[in-house]
């Protein structure tokens, strides 16, 4: 089955009312206010969401860029005539990441459907949504945004990039959950011969978590450390950005070793949190750049020599 795409573009919204009049004025169709449920799993591959809305259901797998254009977004819908029991059911085979709990006003004009959003712990939002036939190259999407986006008054400082569960993350929502998973990977570790066991978990730029455990060898140099392996995850995983760290060991104190802040300092910007963790939870959060102060990185390498 090939998957649905639209061309996408969102906003934060200051003057819902201003926003809603403008849309109206442009000539679009108010279809009334929906009450959603966006549950976000911790897919191997792309997203994978289940919304709820009028007692009804959606799984929703789907792959996007986060960029502060219009852009595009390839999806597959599935009908799930019992929410509450796939949710717990993909909650138990996968793990819940996020939810998302929004007030939506819709509107829908020349096929481009507009989201007037109220997300619970982020506040206003307008969205747009160009939906495509199968057959389309896209340009007749993109220029309908571009249209309603002038109507609308969304202007460049107001855009963004992620989706709400990215944002809802990125404001501490994967903390316990990244804690979670440090905890059964720490669980897991095969420490033999230092009798050591340690977890990491990560988040990557795209909202996935992803763990690893230390992994040890008769041969000590061979051993991995659990940084080293969430780290191997997330890159097999397509991730490509580190921007949350939980680490977690059953000792005054864990710190990742020398060696493993210099591996997150190569995905991971200074400024990235790190939980430092013991079995019940976050005993202190850091930087990585105070762990790891005047690293060394890319940039201090010379420049490559021009091709002959």
């Amino acid at each position: 089955m090939q998957p649905r795409r639209n061309v996408e573009l969102k906003g934060r919204d200051p003057d819902p009312a201003a926003t809603l009049a403008a849309a109206l004025a442009a000539g679009a169709q108010d279809h009334g206010v929906l009450r959603q449920r966006d549950t976000y799993f911790a897919a191997r591959e792309g997203r994978l969401k289940l919304r709820e809305q009028d007692g009804g259901g959606e799984l929703i797998a789907y792959e996007r860029a986060d960029r502060t254009d219009a852009r595009e977004s390839a999806y597959t819908l599935v009908a799930v005539p019992d929410p509450d029991a796939l949710r717990a059911a993909l909650d138990a085979a996968l793990g819940t990441v996020v939810e998302v709990v929004k007030r939506r006003r819709l509107l829908i004009r020349d096929e481009v459907r507009i989201h007037l959003d109220d997300v619970d712990g982020l506040g206003d939002f307008v969205e747009l949504e160009a939906v495509a036939p199968p057959t389309s190259d896209l340009a007749a999407e993109h220029a309908k945004v571009a249209e309603l986006r002038g109507a609308l008054g969304l202007s460049d400082d107001r855009v963004v990039a992620q989706g709400y569960a990215a944002l809802l993350l990125e404001a501490g929502a994967a903390r316990e959950r990244l804690v979670g998973l440090a905890r059964t990977a720490m669980g897991r570790a095969r420490a033999p011969y230092s009798r050591f066991d340690v977890g990491a978990a990560l988040r990557d730029e795209a909202g996935r978590l992803h763990a690893g455990a230390n992994v040890e060898n008769a041969s000590y140099p061979e051993g991995s450390c659990a940084e080293t392996s969430a780290i191997g995850a997330l890159v097999a995983a397509g991730g490509t950005a580190i921007r949350e760290i939980a680490v977690m060991a059953d000792t005054e104190l864990v710190t990742p070793c020398g060696g493993c802040r210099q591996r997150l300092a190569e995905l991971a910007a200074p400024d990235v949190a790190v939980h430092l963790c013991g079995p019940e939870g976050v005993r202190r959060t850091v930087t990585l750049g105070e762990l790891l102060p005047l690293g060394f990185a890319a940039a201090d390498l010379p420049p490559a020599e021009p091709a002959a």
